[in-house]
């Protein structure tokens, strides 16, 4: 199994798609019934996990190795 799979939790994943498909921090907490604040702090960690500069990267990295 791909290693950032495996630290990638299933909420990280769905997070990730949501914002693949072109939601905001606002529309992805109303759609998870989470706070915005909560969002802010997935993108985040996010970005450190996948070691990633900015939201463009992180999508191209889960995209290339067919994380979402």
């Amino acid at each position: 199994m791909n290693d950032t799979k495996r630290t990638l939790t299933d909420r990280d994943l769905e997070i990730l798609r949501l914002i693949a498909q072109g939601c905001t921090s606002p529309q992805i907490a109303e759609k998870l019934s989470l706070s915005p604040e909560t969002i802010k702090w997935y993108r985040k960690r996010l970005l450190s996990k996948l070691e990633a500069e900015n939201t463009a990267e992180m999508i191209r990295i889960v995209s290339e190795k067919n994380l979402i």
